[in-house]
């Protein structure tokens, strides 16, 4: 597979095997015993992070990230060897008959993931807290300026007026929902989320300009009421394909008949695939990212109108660097948090995802709902001019 760059290989027994044309970086990695070098070759997809983990793949020259983009950017428009065809395949036309997020899982599933100790997070997030893709102009813009720049790109596909009602489906540690709350100073902003984590630290906070901002520990399911506009970010990932009828039901019967919603999740670029195993494992149980092919009939099917999608690239690699870099100036302080263990299963995560979003065909979807043709303008430049007039 690996015909440029210089990658070297140490077998357990000391056998040493050459690969590339050994230009650029050289990355070298050793295998500590025969039993790992086989659970690699036979399935890479879950056992390559955990023999990192576990110390028993050892990088010895370059990273863990060095090594996963080089394999990932060999592999584009490669033909995968037979069993790794086979095993992705089973898992592709199996992923519908993994359970259900119903509430009480779901909220397991949050609490493995966002209910870590707050002061890992601080480690590698922007000042606010963002922890979903950032906005970027370019990459050398700034992770703290990138993430404003998302949150004003959202509120303006909002078409935020001052007497909104609004709902954060999904708000994690509140920074949209006070963003948005200094927007709608007459109306109120409603964030929920199933962290309890992520509440506290959501409550703690200023309410927002005018107090008008405020926060509950919530199912989306559950709620009541009516808002004028619904906005979810990094939410969706975790509904689960069998919910997916269950989540755009719910934004329906939410919204009201000339609201607008916007949907910020992370996507497939090609055809429905599978949750790699490693990361449902030990990142993101029930996770799950979805295609446009899978999220616009189950839209359609709700009553709801797709007025806009734009799709983000680059900009959640740009963003995973930003966190990997200051994870990992910051290791020795998460390792005191956790343990080393638990260090290398987070570099691995940021460093897999990054190379994921660099090289593989995971994207962002931004998609603006509406129940009305006429509840958003024919056309794009009001996107800009709003976001001008809050500089």
């Amino acid at each position: 597979m690996v015909t440029t760059g210089f990658l070297e290989i140490t077998t357990a027994s000391g056998r040493r095997l050459t690969y590339g044309d050994l230009t650029g970086v050289r990355v070298a990695v050793r295998f500590a015993d025969s039993l790992a070098q086989w659970s690699f070759l036979l399935d890479t997809d879950m056992k390559l992070g955990e023999l990192y983990m576990e110390g028993r793949f050892i990088v010895e020259q370059g990273t863990i990230y060095d090594f996963i983009a080089l394999i990932l950017r060999e592999a584009q428009n490669k033909t995968h060897p037979l069993p790794a065809r086979i095993i992705d395949g089973l898992r592709a036309r199996f992923r519908k008959l993994t359970l259900p997020n119903m509430r009480s899982r779901s909220k397991l599933n949050v609490a493995h993931h966002y209910d870590l100790d707050g002061r890992l997070y601080a480690l590698f997030l922007d000042a606010d807290r963002q922890y979903s893709c950032a906005y970027f102009d370019d990459a050398g813009q700034s992770l703290d300026d990138a993430q404003l720049a998302k949150k004003r790109h959202l509120a303006a596909k909002l078409l935020l007026a001052p007497e909104h009602r609004v709902l954060d489906i999904g708000c994690g540690w509140g920074g949209l929902a006070h963003h948005i709350g200094a927007r709608v100073h007459s109306g109120a902003v409603l964030g929920i989320t199933l962290s309890e984590e992520q509440l506290a630290y959501a409550q703690a906070s200023p309410a927002g300009m005018n107090g008008n901002v405020s926060f509950q520990l919530q199912d989306y399911r559950d709620l009541g009421g009516q808002f004028d506009r619904i906005v979810s970010v990094g939410m969706f990932e975790h509904v689960g394909v069998a919910s997916y009828g269950a989540f755009f039901n719910t934004c329906n019967r939410l919204l009201a008949d000339d609201g607008v919603m916007v949907l910020h999740t992370i996507g497939c670029s090609s055809t429905p695939g599978f949750t790699t195993p490693w990361l449902d494992k030990y990142i993101f149980p029930g996770g799950y990212v979805p295609s446009l092919s899978e999220i616009i009939p189950q839209i359609e099917k709700a009553g709801l109108i797709v007025t806009d999608v734009e799709v983000l690239r680059l900009h959640y690699a740009w963003t995973l660097k930003n966190w990997r870099d200051r994870f990992m100036a910051n290791r020795e302080t998460a390792r005191q948090l956790y343990d080393e263990r638990f260090c290398r299963m987070w570099e691995f995560y940021l460093s897999a995802a990054e190379a994921a979003f660099r090289y593989e065909d995971l994207v962002v979807f931004q998609i603006q709902l509406a129940k009305r043709n006429d509840a958003v303008p024919v056309g794009r430049n009001y996107i800009g001019a709003d976001e001008r007039s809050v500089q």
